[in-house]
């Protein structure tokens, strides 16, 4: 980036740099990456402050919350440095070029025989010279989006300086060139729904506290919607190019109260946010009926919203726009966009806008067939490790196992609606039920513990963080009362409850004090396990989407303080991936794939000769 542009640049403090290689594990896999000469990594609080810095041979994770405290005056005592899943301490040789890291509270005081060294002044004297946006982890992927950086950094120093985006919850900016058109959409992660920075008074949690989907943290959707991109091979789903960037600007949201004197002085703020290309489009799904939308664009987006376990594909995240008429027919094309509530830590209750469209009913073409069959999830997560170094394994865990479950289930022979029928959840007297991928999951955990209990020992040295830590989630995934259950062997192919699922306890992850439904016990195998005073959770679109356009209408709610615990909604997670050793989850991939076909001929069977339930979709209500 040019250095005349260094007027925009939010001064930063820097040192100079060598480095190592570095390793790391995912999933079983060994994966490496080259040595490198230089380490730029940014650094960033949990109120939203960002400091990049080079990492200097002799660095460790001290010395950088010394320079993080000189710089921005933040308190470190107390406080851990965290990437991805792993505390960093003395050791730093596992950090890549062009990381993001994260300074949060310690859970356990740290030991007060660990040295501190201060940073020497010379390098303090040093600055960084970046311009106001600057690409994380720039690769072959992001060449699209070099040029429109350069756009943006012009348009900049000509003085066009974006816009704020009224409709969302979170804070989002439209970043234009020098004529004023919108050409890029840019998210900042400290200004999320209930991020500390947010503009629209959804504040209340930290970053790296379970967010909006509990199992996908504040300050982590900006990196999955890059994540979506990157799996968009050849943009088959048509997905906006996507980058992750530390962007410089004063029209940035700091809220007053996680402010600290050096940071609030300074007019221009660097973030660390998601910046997407803007796509004209006439309205978004939601202003039109689904009729005229192609099959093979809707299968498309269906398939990698399958891939990444897309919890919120509503229809105001998909963009609609008018092609040329043929035979008298105007033509739609769909783009999907927000999709920072994907790759989750957990299996959760998805949402497919697309479930209740009968194009999702019409059999997969040749070419879709293909293209399923050609996916690679162990390729896919060793690249999202490689872009994307902060992504936790539990994220990639999933992405794996949706993948295998979309592959199978094609070959089987199951259309997109009954793919995304099998990973919903339904409600069943007014409670929550596993969906039957979930119930899968389950049985394969439960045959793996029965099979070779020695396998689940100790791996004791092993150091992981995929555990959210809130207040809200407490307690293991298999209290023993549900495995003692689960052990009564419960999976039953050929009966299922009212709902259509499997029968199947509610193994709820607040299960606190449980009550035990056993009225007819032991003459039926439908039971009931439920903890108390649980409350029934409900499908709300808090998203509520059309963050890709402008809306006059809706203005923000800022000096609005709306507390996290009161607007997070009640959720239930019946299967946890990330507590498994790389032993346990190569066993339990084997097992989930013996399981799924018999659970597909179920689905298929029970389907037979019923009447579709009726299913209505965000642009179906009244």
């Amino acid at each position: 980036m040019s250095h005349k542009l260094d007027g925009l640049v939010h001064t930063q403090m820097a040192v100079a740099v060598s480095s190592g290689s570095s390793n790391c594990e995912c999933y079983g896999n060994v994966r490496g990456t080259p040595a490198r000469r230089r380490r730029r990594v940014f650094v960033q609080t949990e109120t939203g402050c960002v400091l990049g810095m080079d990492l200097d041979r002799s660095d460790n994770a001290h010395t950088v919350k010394r320079r993080l405290q000189l710089a921005l005056n933040v308190p470190t005592d107390e406080r851990s440095l965290t990437f991805g899943d792993v505390i960093l301490k003395n050791d730093l040789s596992a950090i890549q070029h062009d990381s993001q890291l994260l300074l949060t509270k310690n859970v356990m005081h740290r030991s007060l025989s660990t040295p501190c060294l201060s940073p020497t002044g010379r390098n303090l004297q040093q600055r960084d010279q970046s311009g106001p946006i600057e690409i994380l982890g720039c690769s072959s992927h992001c060449d699209r989006t070099k040029e429109l950086i350069k756009v943006i950094a012009k348009a900049i120093k000509n003085g066009v300086d974006p816009i704020p985006v009224h409709g969302g919850l979170g804070g989002a900016y439209y970043f234009r060139n020098s004529r004023g058109e919108s050409v890029a959409i840019v998210k900042p992660t400290d200004e999320e729904p209930f991020a500390p920075n947010n503009p629209k008074g959804f504040v209340g949690k930290a970053l790296g506290q379970p967010g909006l989907k509990p199992s996908v943290r504040v300050g982590e959707t900006g990196f999955r919607e890059v994540a979506a991109y990157l799996l968009d091979y050849d943009q088959f789903a048509n997905v906006p190019p996507t980058v992750l960037v530390k962007v410089t600007h004063s029209i940035f949201n700091v809220n007053d109260d996680v402010n600290v004197n050096n940071f609030q002085s300074r007019k221009n703020v660097s973030k660390i946010a998601s910046l997407q290309q803007f796509i004209p489009h006439d309205f978004d799904a939601s202003d039109h009926g689904p009729s005229s939308f192609p099959v093979a664009t809707v299968h498309r987006i269906g398939i990698l919203d399958i891939r990444i376990f897309n919890t919120d594909r509503h229809a105001g995240n998909l963009l609609v726009q008018k092609l040329n008429k043929v035979g008298g027919l105007c033509q739609m094309e769909l783009i999907p966009i927000d999709h920072g509530l994907c790759l989750p830590e957990s299996l959760e209750d998805p949402y497919f806008e697309w479930i209740h469209w009968p194009q999702a009913s019409i059999p997969f073409s040749e070419d879709e067939l293909e293209y399923i069959k050609n996916l690679d999830p162990v390729r896919d997560s060793d690249m999202l490790w490689k872009e994307l170094p902060m992504i936790r394994e539990a994220c990639l865990r999933v992405l794996v196992l949706c993948t295998i479950f979309l592959k199978e289930a094609a070959s089987f022979g199951l259309c997109l609606s009954e793919i995304g029928e099998m990973m919903s959840r339904e409600f069943s007297r007014q409670e929550e039920q596993p969906s039957e991928l979930e119930v899968v999951c389950i049985e394969a955990k439960r045959m793996i513990a029965n099979s070779d209990m020695s396998v689940f020992e100790a791996k004791g040295g092993e150091d992981y963080m995929f555990d959210i830590d809130s207040e809200d989630l407490e307690g293991d995934l298999f209290p023993q009362i549900a495995m003692d259950f689960l052990n009564k062997g419960l999976f039953c192919s050929g009966s299922k409850g009212a709902s259509g699922h499997y029968p199947h306890s509610k193994l709820d992850e607040n299960f606190g004090e449980i009550e035990v439904d056993v009225t007819d016990w032991p003459n039926q195998d439908l039971f009931q396990i439920t903890p108390k005073s649980s409350k029934s959770p409900k499908k709300t679109d808090l998203v509520g989407g059309r963050s890709h356009r402008l809306q006059s209408g809706m203005g923000t709610v800022s000096g609005i303080r709306r507390s996290a615990n009161e607007q997070l909604p009640n959720t239930t997670s019946f299967v946890k991936l990330a507590d498994m050793s790389k032993e346990e989850w190569i066993l339990f991939l084997e097992k989930f794939k013996e399981l799924l076909y018999p659970a597909f001929a179920n689905h298929r069977s029970s389907s037979t000769g019923q009447i579709q339930r009726q299913r209505l979709g965000t642009s179906c209500q009244f």
